[in-house]
């Protein structure tokens, strides 16, 4: 059985017979950090902000809860928040001119014919986000967005995304508020249950693709990747179906110590993605794919070099985690990558910087 994605003898490898892959644990919820002014002055530079017509806070002004349940009655751990109908009026007026901000600029003419279906609340995320559901009356299409605590470290997390991988996200920050857009796709974990062994299906396809998510989260300090906290897209091409895995959860980046925090393969919840990985990929096919995101990684980085800076610049002068999971970082990493300038980093930033610098220059070799 072939080590996973290639990786060095100094970190054990995944194999069915070793289970320390369910070893990763995260025992308590990350701190929510401020919004501090250097990094409301980038959000500005870079289009981000907005003046929106209400806030998250307004949206916790509900009396009462309704449990969501999905369609064999199981709960569903979101909550339909209920308010007294002079204030859902005005919420649901809100909630539009913020659909209109965030997918067209503040035109009102998209949101003419639609109207506030739900809006549902989750108790157990750090940022406890509400999530919306807005339908067009006229032909019943509907689409999400959500609304969440604004927390410095997910929006380095958000800009990361748009900057380092090859997905797009849209979102705004106003004061203590953010609003994201839905990232469409289905959940990682539906996805490993019902839909992995599709026949119609390559698994070697989808295997490939964990590979390269594996290493992007590695890169870009993306933390607690399990299966519910990314998505599966998946595209009909003229002879196959391609596969893209997403984050949709960016609560975690660069705030834990423990480097396999950063590694989606050693979770028990995608064990499923890893058993897929060693079943279909030998050690070479694995690392010809890490070799790929890293070469792909590295036109972003070339394209997006300023934007990048100016994000490194922001985020080196803020405390985003603690001394020791920095220290314990680092060191984790100057072992991982058997590289000791690592323990010459400061800051979480200063390590995805050294990282991004090791891929160009392997790239470059």
């Amino acid at each position: 059985m072939p080590k996973f994605v290639g990786m060095p003898t100094n970190i054990v490898a995944i194999s069915t017979n070793n289970m320390e892959i369910g070893d990763v644990v995260i025992t308590r919820k990350k701190p929510i950090f401020p919004i501090s002014s250097n990094l409301h002055k980038y959000l500005r530079n870079y289009q981000r902000d907005a003046r929106l017509p209400i806030a998250y806070s307004d949206l916790r002004n509900f009396y009462e809860t309704v449990p969501v349940l999905d369609k064999n009655g199981k709960d569903t751990l979101w909550e339909t928040p209920l308010y007294p109908p002079h204030e859902a009026e005005i919420i649901h007026a809100g909630l539009k001119q913020i659909y209109a901000d965030l997918k067209a600029s503040g035109n009102l003419r998209i949101v003419e014919h639609k109207y506030i279906d739900r809006i549902d609340y989750c108790t157990f995320g750090n940022t406890n986000p509400f999530r919306i559901r807005i339908v067009n009356r006229l032909n019943d299409v509907y689409d999400y967005f959500y609304i969440k605590q604004a927390d410095a470290s997910r929006i380095y997390g958000l800009e990361l995304e748009e900057i380092l991988s090859p997905n797009q996200v849209n979102y705004l920050v106003d004061g203590l508020t953010l609003v994201e857009e839905h990232i469409v796709g289905l959940p990682g974990d539906v996805f490993a249950k019902n839909f992995i062994h599709n026949p119609d299906y390559n698994p070697k396809r989808i295997a490939k693709e964990f590979v390269k998510f594996n290493e992007r989260c590695i890169i870009m300090l993306l933390g607690d990747m399990r299966s519910y906290n990314f998505v599966v897209q998946i595209t009909p091409d003229f002879d196959d179906f391609q596969f893209r895995i997403r984050c949709i959860d960016f609560d975690q980046q660069f705030y834990e110590g423990n480097p396999k925090i950063y590694m989606p393969q050693f979770f028990r919840d995608n064990l499923t993605y890893v058993q897929l990985c060693m079943e279909h990929l030998t050690e070479k096919t694995a690392l010809q794919y890490k070799q790929e995101e890293r070469s792909s990684l590295v036109h972003r980085v070339r394209s997006e070099r300023h934007r990048l800076a100016d994000l490194r610049d922001v985020s080196n002068t803020e405390e985003l985690s603690t001394p020791e999971n920095q220290k314990q970082l680092r060191e984790g990493y100057a072992a991982y990558f058997q590289n000791d300038h690592y323990l010459k980093c400061r800051t979480m930033t200063d390590i995805i910087e050294l990282n991004v610098k090791n891929v160009i220059r392997q790239v470059k070799l």
